[in-house]
């Protein structure tokens, strides 16, 4: 079983994201992320076909998504824009994976 890793944007500029974010990105085989929050230049790190728009999907859909594509070994990162520890939904997000044993 794969991991899901949780990444932040920052202030959107892809230059300005941590190298570790960059890599993680670039080498995903899944990548969800909310609709117009995430600027175009971060979404096109990402390889062709492997992003996911969550903007109109519910919280349990979501986590269905990055659940189901961990357990088939994928890599996936849950993109966020600015700081991800910040928010609580995040805590919640990692919270139902640790219970699924991602």
């Amino acid at each position: 079983m794969s991991n899901v890793f949780f990444v932040g944007c920052g202030p959107g500029d892809p230059e300005l994201i941590t190298v570790k974010a960059k890599k993680l990105i670039q080498k995903a085989d899944v990548v969800v992320y909310s609709g117009s929050l995430i600027p175009e230049p971060i979404l096109k790190l990402c390889k062709k076909g492997k992003l996911h728009d969550a903007a109109k999907l519910v919280r349990e859909e979501i986590f269905d998504l990055l659940y189901k594509n961990a357990k088939k070994d994928k890599l996936v990162v849950r993109l966020h824009d600015g700081d991800p520890a910040i928010y609580g939904a995040i805590r919640e997000q990692i919270d139902n994976l640790e219970k699924k044993g991602i």
